[in-house]
């Protein structure tokens, strides 16, 4: 019986030319069919009702006093000069500094180490714990001030500083000590249990290891706690009595009177208010987005 064998194919050419690639398939995107101005006109109206505002509070502090001009031109710093000195601002700046830092260093020490609590131990009233913390949030400060008022006249703490800063340090700790359980829970235990395999204890585990990755979240609840008090108003009212102690957010509140306002003095001193907080956000923006969105992934 005759049988047909298999012909080996015959090898391509040498100088045979390479096929050509196939065109890589156009992958289709919804926003490729939105015409650009139907993104730039939205996102230019916000910016216009945005930056109108601070153009005009620029606008009163840099312009003399009576111009009605829409430019500030010639520009004059007289409001800034008379807020920092007739009116105090100095020393309004100075507290409010004081009051900020000390509240960033005592949310971020205490939130640590109670966040620390949450997310490495088990105990009974952990899930109660919790869930106070929570519910604190709904608590307005306007209801502490009287309970608050009697505490500090006991502890003969008022028309003092420290009064305002152990307050605003008690109003930030439920969200901060949250926020920090949870950007601990994301941090993996295995790397202290190698430390401890490697000869440390737990403190310099967790000083070496666990706590270098917690700069993000420290930063987030530490910026936090210094804007809020900086800007809490409340609380410096009620508790500072004395014209030397007074924070800025009570400054600004004296260039207001019942039969006329200081508008140039009031942008200036605003403006002297917002730039500390300004600057602050441009320098840690990036850590800021990555811890409050870190510390939102457990919980």
């Amino acid at each position: 019986m005759i049988t047909e064998e298999a012909v080996p194919a015959a090898p391509a050419p040498a100088h045979a030319a390479p096929a050509a690639p196939r065109p890589a398939k156009k992958r289709h995107r919804a926003w490729d069919e939105a015409p650009r101005w139907q993104i730039y006109l939205p996102l230019g109206i916000y910016l216009l009702f945005t930056l109108i505002p601070f153009y005009w509070i620029l606008l009163f502090a840099l312009r003399p006093a009576g111009s009605t001009s829409l430019v500030p031109w010639p520009m004059t710093f007289e409001h800034f000069e008379k807020v920092w000195t007739d009116r105090s601002f100095g020393t309004f700046f100075y507290n409010s500094v004081l009051v900020g830092v000390a509240t960033l260093v005592m949310t971020t020490l205490v939130a640590l180490a109670g966040g620390y609590a949450l997310a490495r131990f088990d105990f009974r009233i952990k899930r109660a714990f919790m869930l106070a913390l929570l519910c604190s949030q709904f608590v307005p400060g306007a209801l502490l001030l009287v309970p608050l008022f009697e505490i500090f006249a006991e502890l003969q703490m008022i028309n003092s500083l420290g009064s305002v800063i152990i307050a605003e340090t008690v109003f930030q700790l439920p969200l901060s000590m949250i926020l920090i359980s949870n950007f601990i829970k994301n941090v993996p235990y295995s790397l202290e249990e190698a430390a401890w395999v490697d000869g440390c204890n737990r403190m310099r585990a967790f000083r070496v290891v666990v706590l270098p990755l917690l700069r993000p979240g420290l930063i987030a609840v530490g910026s936090f706690a210094f804007v809020h008090s900086w800007n809490h108003f409340l609380f410096a009212l009620m508790f500072l009595n004395n014209q030397e102690k007074q924070t800025i957010p009570v400054g600004l509140n004296t260039l207001m009177s019942a039969d006329s306002v200081d508008l140039g003095a009031l942008a200036a001193g605003g403006i002297i208010a917002a730039v500390p907080v300004v600057v602050v956000f441009a320098f840690i923006q990036k850590w800021l987005i990555t811890g409050f969105s870190a510390g939102a992934v457990k919980g």
